[in-house]
């Protein structure tokens, strides 16, 4: 064999090894496929982390000023509201996401092929 010969395959088998390092690369977190149960729970977190804000927000209040609980039941509502928000605005999120169509390559990667 002469040199550039070998200069060719050694090239090419480098190409190849990094073509297969790179497909057992780990792949980013956004790229996980989410099961219907991991989206549900996470619209649950979302809606009960508002509810929780708000309770703990009007309960200082009223202890700071020393009032019945009308902060409370104000800021509860209130967080209600912004995780009832936050949840759709995951839901438009999720359903926008589910719209888009995948090319045949994004659907092996996702495959692992």
């Amino acid at each position: 064999m002469t040199d550039p010969e070998q200069s060719e395959r050694l090239a090419e088998l480098e190409a190849r090894i990094a073509k297969l390092r790179g497909k057992s690369a780990p792949k980013p977190h956004q790229e996980e496929h989410y099961s219907q149960a991991q989206l549900a729970w996470r619209m649950v977190i979302e809606l009960v982390a508002g509810l929780l804000i708000g309770f703990g927000m009007g309960y200082g209040l009223d202890q700071l000023f020393g009032t019945i609980p009308i902060f409370l039941v104000i800021f509860t509502f209130l967080g209600l509201a912004a995780g009832v928000k936050t949840m759709m605005r995951s839901a438009e999120e999720i359903q926008k996401d589910a719209m888009t169509p995948k090319t045949g390559a994004e659907e092996r990667e996702k495959d692992g092929d």
